[in-house]
Order: structure tokens, then sequence, then C-alpha cells
């Protein structure tokens, strides 16, 4: 056990200076051709001068690693929800006739940074707080400190996947579905400023402890997890079906057991605190401005209508963005069922996870939120017992995620 976990150690550590080194090396040593038609809207958003006006993402010091919503949950960090120095929109805000402003100009509108869950950025603004001494801007702290929490949670992310393969598929196959996380194409957001890392982290260790019995916990991680990103209310079902499952609701009479299992609840409970304080300004701006909703059945089969036909369109930076998106989609529906015979806690879970994401109005980074799916990694860590399989997946990934990664840096839509 020790040496497993000193081998992911020494894994994460060698990935977390390789992907720093890697984006560094790709700016110096490649220049893209803008503007980026992956998709039907980027192409105005990937101009030479499309950063103008948001600072958060032209501070010099690893501008590599933030991009697109990096700005927001750096915004939230350094100067609050409403932060004088964000964008926002008008309560009647369409785009039909889009109108944004400078909060600062506008102190009645809605921030634009509503949209983002508060837990990501205030592990940013905790560890800012140390990295002071370095006497960087405070955008800088803000982003040294975004990549650390993102890198850290990784790691835990690795553990706790490490923990939910090894009784299956040894302590071998436990690293196996550690590695293969960080070489997923959309692996690379886990070292930007995005919540992946964290994300992943608090899902996958609530998961593993929970599996456990280790009920107060994995309570608490849900309960973190919920108020990184929306997707986290989901493990209230897998942490309650792990409970029922280890029989702990036959002693009745145990009130430290059932003081434990509402440990549980506490998703639920992280889930209601912020839909009452920061839900509806949450829902106004996604629905508004980013147009995403919660199971939007309708919106969601036009959007990836319009996906497919924007694949199957004559842009070859279209075709090549969402190929990556149906075949992640595919992998992972396919992993998930798979997983239906060693696990159906984590099958089901892994189903929903994916489900939550494709049903949310935006045909658009599903590669990255397949990730939040145990199963995509569980399952080909099983196959990786056969080297040609692990040397093949390995090759196929890496390549992929190297591509991703470069994009990203360049400020390239990247999912």
């Amino acid at each position: 056990m020790r040496t497993s976990l000193r081998t992911l150690l020494i894994i994460w550590l060698a990935w977390a200076l390789i992907m720093v080194g890697y984006q560094a090396y790709v700016q110096k040593r490649v220049t893209l051709k803008r503007p980026d038609y992956a998709t039907s809207w980027t192409a105005h958003e990937t101009t030479r001068n499309s950063n103008r006006g948001k600072p958060y993402l032209l501070e010099p010091f690893l501008n590599s690693h933030v991009a697109w919503d990096s700005e927001y949950y750096l915004s939230i960090a350094v100067g609050g929800y409403h932060d004088p120095a964000m964008r926002g929109i008008p309560p009647d805000f369409s785009w039909d006739h889009p109108r944004d402003g400078l909060l600062q100009d506008h102190p009645d509108w809605l921030s634009m940074n509503a949209a983002f869950f508060p837990f990501y950025p205030w592990m940013i603004r905790l560890v800012s707080i140390p990295l002071r001494v370095l006497g960087l801007t405070p955008i800088a702290t803000a982003t040294l400190a975004g990549v650390l929490v993102s890198m850290l949670g990784t790691l835990a992310a690795m553990i706790a996947l490490w923990d939910l393969a090894r009784d299956d598929l040894g302590e071998d196959g436990g690293i196996r579905a550690a590695f293969y996380l960080l070489i997923w194409p959309a692996g690379m957001f886990l070292a930007q400023v995005y919540t992946e890392g964290l994300f992943l982290g608090l899902s996958f260790a609530a998961l593993a402890l929970a599996r456990r019995q280790h009920w107060v916990w994995a309570g608490v991680l849900a309960a973190l997890a919920t108020w990184t990103r929306a997707a986290g209310g989901l493990l209230l079902l897998p942490l309650i079906w792990y409970w029922w499952r280890s029989g702990a609701w036959r002693s009745a009479r145990d009130a430290r057991m059932w003081l434990r299992a509402l440990f549980l609840l506490l998703p639920l409970a992280a889930y209601a605190l912020w839909a009452w304080t920061l839900g509806p300004a949450f829902h106004a701006v996604e629905r508004l401005y980013f147009g995403r909703g919660l199971l939007a059945i309708h919106d969601s089969l036009d959007a990836w209508a319009g996906a497919w036909y924007w694949m199957m369109g004559s842009k070859p930076a279209g075709q090549a963005y969402y190929l990556v998106e149906f075949v992640a989609i595919v992998l992972a529906f396919v992993f998930s069922l798979w997983m239906w015979r060693r696990d159906r806690v984590l099958a089901v879970y892994s189903v929903l996870t994916i489900i939550f994401a494709l049903t949310s109005g935006v045909a658009q980074g599903m590669h990255r939120y397949v990730m939040a799916a145990p199963a995509l990694f569980l399952v080909p860590a099983g196959w990786g017992r056969s080297q040609a399989f692990d040397r093949s997946w390995t090759l196929a990934n890496v390549l992929w995620m190297g591509i991703f990664a470069m994009t990203f840096t360049f400020d390239f839509w990247a999912g």
C-alpha cells in the first residue's frame, strides 16, 4: 500500500511539472492561426483582441493556465461575486439585443460571476493567503493558488480512484486508473484554473470513503463537491446506496450509527443552502447568458443536432473538435454500462453524471464533463492488464490531451 501511494505521488509530481513545462514550451515553439472554428460561436471569441478588457486573463504569470471560465473563478477569489471589475448583464438580458458592461458602471446588474459555484474560488482565496509572501500581484497570486488547488485536488482524485480500483484490479490496476485520469484528453483541465481537479478530488474521495463505510467524511466531502459544481448533488444517491448495501440500517438501536448516517444528507443540505443564497442569481445568468438549465431536454436535443450538423460541415476544426466530443460520450456510456458487472452503484452514478451534463442545454465540453464518471477510468484500468491495450490507450489519450493542452494555452476552445 505504501509503495503504491509513493508511486502515485511520484507520478503526480512528475505530471504537475511536465504540464507546467509543456504549456510554457508550446507558447515559445508554436503559434496557432486565429480564429478558432471549433464551434459555431468560437470564431469571434478567439481573435487576437478577444481578451481585451478581461484583466483576469491578461496577467502574464502562469497565463497559459488561464482561459475562458478561469476569469470568473479568479474574479470571485480576488474581488468577490460582485467584483466591480467583472462584467454584468441587465435582468432583462436577451441575445436578440445583447448588452453587458462592468459592474462598477452598472451596480444593479447581474454579475457574470453568479453562474459559478463558490467553493473553488473560496479555496483559491484561502491558499492565496500564505502565497502573498512571494510579492506577486493579487491576480498572479490567485492564479498560482488556483493551479495548486487544481493539482492537489487531482492528487486526491488519483488516490481515490486507486482505492476504488484496487479491490478488484489490485494495486497495479489502481495505479493504472489514476494514470488514465491524467492522460484523458480533457485531463489537461486538471492543471488549469478550472474546477475539474478539485471537483474530482472531492467527489471520487466521497465515493471511496462511502464504499469503505466512512459515512461522516463521505458526507462532508460530498457537500463540498456540491458547492464546487452542480453535479455534486448527484453524490447523494451513491452515498445512500452504499449505506443501504452495507446493512448499517439494521442497527436500529445504535444512535451513533444513525447520527453518522445523517451526514450522508449533507449534499442535500449543501444544495439547499446554496439554492437559498446564490441559486436565484445563478439560474438567471445561466439561463439568460449561458443558455443552460437543469434537464433542458428540448434545448439539448436542438443543441446536439446543431453540433452534429457543425461536425458534418466544412470546417475542419469543428470536425476535429466534435469528433472527440461524440467519441467521449459513446465511450463514457459504454464504460458505465460495463461497470455494472463490478459495481452497480458506480455504474448508475456514472450514467447519471453523463445524462446530467448532456441535458444542460448546450452541446459542448462533454469530454470534460464525463470525467466525473469514475467508470471512465476504472473500466479501461481493468482492460489495461493487456499490455497491447495499455500502450495503445495511453498513446491515443496522450496525443489528444497534448492537442487540447496546446489549444487551451493559446486561448482556443478546448471544451
